[in-house]
């Protein structure tokens, strides 16, 4: 069985997606839910750490609350394949692979993103759980006695982004793995990036330094060698240019 918990803040939001598809599942399941409308909870790692050491399944869901599961049997099928792997840390469904010059080339999933929903634009499409560097945090599974071994870190992620990321590379120095399940859900959110998600980079860059080269996000892959504003000014550069040279390419064959 599957102990699902998640932190809301918008109760409506949280009935229109991850309530209805719960109850559309045929598998039975253990609902946690932890109100953070009056910001009890400063960071998403407390808050999940908090709901996941009231689990009692074998696997902990920790889902975001505008996600939809479409499919009847999905806890099903999502623990069907969790059994499968000896070597489970945690899995989701959209990650980042270890190698590749993009994110187009690094991700994985089928995550339909969005509203209106459309495919995620980046990452190829699975048909089989596969290894991954890091995992989004939209939806990821641990096992219990690994969550009950090595909770999400407080310290490091201190605010609501990258927990599941720094998860991923500290199982990886226990031994175990992160994957990809081969599983659609529907994700209400685009998402953005605020200056909170740079400074808790910063601090998983520092503490996996000594074990990664580069680290990828799904915003995009990071180095644990230079300093952090040096790359994102070096990528802002970039990105500048080759608008400008696509802007001019455009005016030219016009």
């Amino acid at each position: 069985m599957i102990s699902v918990v998640c932190v809301y803040n918008d109760r409506k939001t949280l009935e229109n997606n991850l309530l209805t598809g719960m109850q559309n599942q045929i598998a039975d399941y253990e609902l946690i839910l932890i109100d953070n409308t009056h910001e009890r909870f400063s960071s998403a790692a407390k808050a999940l750490n908090y709901g996941g050491r009231k689990a009692t399944s074998k696997y902990i869901m920790f889902v975001h609350q505008d996600v939809y599961l479409p499919s009847a049997n999905w806890l099903n099928q999502a623990e069907n394949y969790l059994n499968l792997i000896h070597d489970l840390g945690i899995a989701g469904v959209a990650g980042m692979a270890e190698r590749g010059n993009s994110n187009e080339e690094r991700g994985r999933n089928i995550v339909k993103h969005g509203n209106p929903l459309e495919i995620w634009a980046w990452g190829h499409p699975i048909a089989e759980p596969e290894q991954v560097q890091t995992l989004d945090e939209c939806l990821v599974l641990v096992p219990k006695k690994v969550f009950d071994c090595h909770l999400f870190d407080e310290t490091t992620c201190d605010g609501w982004d990258l927990y599941a990321v720094d998860y991923c590379l500290s199982i990886g120095q226990m031994g175990l793995v992160a994957y990809v399940l081969p599983l659609m859900i529907y994700h209400r959110s685009m998402g953005h990036v605020t200056e909170s998600y740079f400074a808790i980079l910063n601090r998983v860059l520092k503490k996996h330094r000594n074990h990664c080269r580069r680290i990828n996000t799904t915003v995009d892959s990071w180095s644990a060698s230079y300093p952090l504003e040096v790359q994102r000014k070096f990528k802002f550069v970039r990105k500048k240019a080759l608008r400008a040279i696509t802007k001019a390419s455009s005016l030219i064959k016009g």
